[in-house]
């Protein structure tokens, strides 16, 4: 597929994205859970994926590949946050854009956060449509090999690190405490970092054609977000306010990438 297909089909997917977004937004007024645009977040990957599967053709293990790989990904993420959120209270930045009041508060949460949460989704997603896209047939191409290695390996600490935050919040027993154990040891943000290791493997497949090289920027700035945007800074904003033991953590657990601690740990969990 030329530049002007690829063209087509990212304004196509554009198009779904957005209704999409306006469809979850009806839901959440309804419910009333402005959190719900949270489950579309894994969720509008996977529709973007077989929306670009459908649009596309070709044998090709890249598309299917990518595809694939895209949807297992949302849908495990979406199910995910569903479930972590069906027993919680509304998400509290937007309770507190509702309580602040003024004019239209629905208006500004959706313009603020359900369409910028489009678009980044829309943009993040190119190179699964590039891959989908694709040029000449690439077979079983060392850069196939690599961005599938790059995906299974962010998959897993993804869901490792997402399940070991679940168990040790539902024990009674760790009320107060720092999760410092298992993939937390090395990383503050386990997850996190195999969501970036997801994308940049997906556009690893991208990579096998020149349009994919060309939508670097889409893992670039998930990867930004996930580690200076919305992602750690908000959320580690509000433990180091709340929880005293949590800066210590900090001091010796490498923010992303995972890495030794930097000192011994003296076996114990640290106290919030």
């Amino acid at each position: 597929m030329n530049w002007s297909g690829f063209a087509a089909l990212a304004a196509v997917t554009a198009a779904v994205v957005l209704g999409a977004v306006v469809l979850t937004f009806v839901i959440a007024r309804l419910r009333p859970r402005y959190d719900t645009i949270d489950t579309l977040w894994g969720l509008g990957f996977a529709v973007v994926a077989a929306v670009g599967f459908a649009l596309t053709s070709g044998s090709g293990a890249t598309r299917y590949l990518a595809t694939a790989l895209t949807i297992i990904w949302g849908i495990r993420l979406a199910v995910h946050l569903h479930l972590r959120n069906r027993d919680r209270p509304e998400d509290p930045r937007y309770a507190a854009m509702v309580e602040r009041g003024g004019a239209h508060p629905a208006l500004r949460i959706f313009l603020r956060v359900y369409l910028v949460q489009a678009a980044v989704l829309w943009f993040v997603s190119l190179p699964v449509l590039a891959a989908q896209a694709g040029g000449a047939e690439t077979g079983f191409a060392p850069l196939l090999w690599l961005g599938a290695t790059v995906w299974a390996a962010g998959f897993a600490f993804e869901v490792i690190g997402d399940e070991q935050l679940r168990r040790f919040r539902a024990a009674p027993e760790n009320a107060g405490k720092v999760l410092d154990t298992g993939l937390w040891r090395y990383s503050r943000h386990p997850n996190y970092f195999g969501d970036a290791c997801v994308w940049w493997g997906l556009y690893l497949l991208a990579c096998t054609s020149w349009v994919g090289v060309a939508t670097v920027l889409s893992p670039v700035v998930m990867t930004l977000l996930l580690a200076r945007g919305t992602g750690k800074p908000l959320l580690e904003k509000g433990l180091r306010q709340s929880r005293p033991g949590y800066s210590y953590y900090v001091e010796r657990t490498s923010g992303f990438f995972p890495l030794p601690p930097r000192r011994r740990t003296t076996g114990r969990s640290a106290r919030r």
